[in-house]
């Protein structure tokens, strides 16, 4: 699509960090074309230059033990990552070409006029409860303090007195010394989605027994898993989060993952990155710099996210 050539001034679209983005709000926004066609197109080049990596992987079959994660175990797809969305509250006008692509995607509506808008009714007839789940989920993290004492040793627990791994690297300390590290902490891991991956004889040295049921209980915002589900519930809440926002939470994910796994007992050095030695006080004290920045930054994501579940069940009702 070609863009309008019009500015668009961030009095108009807001600005988060240098970037214009459709705003999220109770207020119904309308968009003209001029405005929302650059950030469609912009929205693009950035997600193809986040996803390039793994496209070009995918299409030699290759394999990438950190950000293939981003893609498996979220079912994130380069084309859905890849697609704009206004945001709940943001009406797009039509352009010379008609009304936006958005009117014949899923949980549109498009009015006489040709303004295309998120169908709120017809998004939350269908997830609705997933909405009020992570509106919970959400709150409930941003209500606790970071907890900064984990040193990422639930990737320790996932291989401790186990001879198969899930990746086929070496262990930097071996078996015996990766066992040894696990064996000298007291692991207290709070996030299921980490502790339902435990070797069995790692399950019962976890400070804490963490079910699905419990996690709105014991979720925390200093948690690497914790911060990086910001992108898996930006992709639950689908079109009524804002583009920007999405790749965002994605984009934060990935610099997560990276961390986990330069901490894990892998022997990464096959991809050029050097350890985070969590089993010495500077690989610790590394460790927990970088990990209260990550708390940092998705606190800022999780804000926008509640404010996206918040507008949506106020329309609800």
């Amino acid at each position: 699509m070609t863009a309008v050539p019009a500015p668009a001034t961030p009095a108009a679209v807001g600005a988060v960090g240098g970037r214009a983005h459709a705003p999220v709000g109770r207020q119904v926004t309308s968009l003209p074309a001029a405005v929302w066609q650059p950030l469609l197109t912009g929205h693009e080049r950035r997600a193809d230059s986040l996803t390039a990596g793994h496209r070009a992987r995918r299409a030699t079959g290759q394999r990438h033990a950190i950000d293939d994660f981003l893609y498996d175990y979220y079912g994130t797809r380069p084309s859905v990552l890849r697609r704009w969305h206004p945001g709940v509250g943001v009406r797009l006008e039509a352009g010379p070409e008609g009304p936006a692509p958005h009117h014949s995607w899923r949980w549109y509506a498009t009015d006489p006029d040709g303004t295309v808008r998120l169908d709120v009714d017809a998004f939350l007839a269908d997830r609705s409860d997933s909405v009020r789940f992570i509106h919970r989920l959400l709150t409930a993290i941003t209500s606790r303090p970071a907890f900064t004492g984990c040193f990422g040793l639930h990737e320790w627990a996932m291989v401790y007195r186990q001879r198969e791994h899930r990746h086929p690297l070496p262990l930097r300390l071996g078996q015996q010394g990766t066992d040894a590290v696990v064996e000298a902490h007291q692991i207290r891991c709070t996030h299921f989605d980490a502790y339902r991956f435990f070797t069995p004889d790692a399950v019962e040295r976890n400070h804490l027994r963490p079910t699905r049921a419990s996690q709105v209980d014991l979720d925390q915002p200093g948690c690497l898993h914790a911060s990086m589900d910001c992108h898996k519930w930006a992709t639950k809440l689908g079109p009524a989060v804002p583009g920007e926002l999405a790749l965002d939470c994605f984009e934060l994910a990935g610099d997560i993952r990276l961390l986990d796994m330069q901490a894990s007992p892998y022997d990464f050095s096959s991809y050029g990155q050097p350890p985070v030695a969590i089993e010495t006080p500077e690989g610790k004290a590394e460790y927990v710099a970088r990990q209260r920045e990550f708390a940092r930054r998705a606190g800022q994501l999780r804000a926008r996210l509640i404010e996206v579940c918040s507008t949506l069940l106020d329309r609800a009702s």
